[in-house]
């Protein structure tokens, strides 16, 4: 019991104690994170062509599942969508996170067998990407 007070104790004091690894830059060197609505998360979902078939096969197999009927699923908002050469769709998603498995259900239904799929929590970082890039030209 002991030892299990004193794992709690170390536990409690790595949260408290600030870890320079941890400490942020000072603010001017780095804008802050872009604000992200509670109502949505942005989710990109890679769909790798199967490179055995070819792009007949590949929209056979699309058609015969409903894969354009079911991806995305109704009232989801596609924020891009993009076809990588060799590798296939790149699509950005805004997803209320109750609707998340709404979404993996459509992936697994409509596009498994002509793609293998990736799913990635993304955000926008492109004004911070800007904004370290104009200060790093102007030293």
């Amino acid at each position: 019991m002991k030892q299990f007070g004193v794992l709690l104790a170390v536990a409690a004091l790595s949260f408290a104690l600030p870890v320079a690894a941890q400490t942020p830059p000072p603010a001017a060197a780095v804008p802050g994170p872009a604000a992200t609505p509670a109502d949505y998360i942005l989710l990109t979902v890679i769909m790798r062509h199967d490179q055995t078939m070819n792009l007949d096969e590949i929209n056979r197999i699309q058609a015969e599942q409903g894969f354009w009927g079911k991806f995305p699923p109704e009232g989801i908002q596609v924020e891009s969508w993009y076809i990588a050469m060799g590798l296939g769709y790149i699509v950005t998603l805004r997803v209320p996170p109750a609707r998340l498995r709404e979404v993996n259900r459509a992936v697994e239904q409509g596009a498994w067998k002509a793609f293998r799929t990736e799913f990635y929590p993304t955000y926008d970082a492109k004004k911070i990407a800007e904004t370290l890039r104009e200060q790093a030209t102007k030293k």
